[in-house]
C-alpha cells in the first residue's frame, strides 16, 4: 500500500485555497466573468473545508472531518 502523508496532503488544499483567494480576476467581461468569480468561490470552499479538515485512519480509510458549525 502506498504511503500518504496526510498532513501534507492537507496543507497542499490550504495552500491551494490561499492561491485562489490571492490570486486576481483576469480580464474578463459580462457573463464569462461572472462564471469566473463563482468559480473560484467554489474552489476556495471546496479547498479550504478539506485543508481544514481533521483526519483518522479508521478500519484501513482515511476519514476527513469537517466542522459545519
Amino acid at each position: 500500500m502506498a504511503q500518504i502523508d496526510v498532513e501534507e496532503l492537507l496543507a497542499r488544499f490550504r495552500s491551494r485555497a490561499d492561491a485562489v483567494k490571492d490570486r486576481g480576476i483576469p480580464p474578463l467581461e459580462g457573463e464569462a466573468r461572472q462564471l469566473f468569480i463563482k468559480q473560484a468561490e467554489k474552489d476556495y470552499l471546496d479547498y479550504s473545508l478539506i485543508g481544514g479538515s481533521s483526519w483518522s485512519i479508521e478500519d484501513g480509510h482515511l476519514v476527513l472531518r469537517i466542522a459545519l458549525a
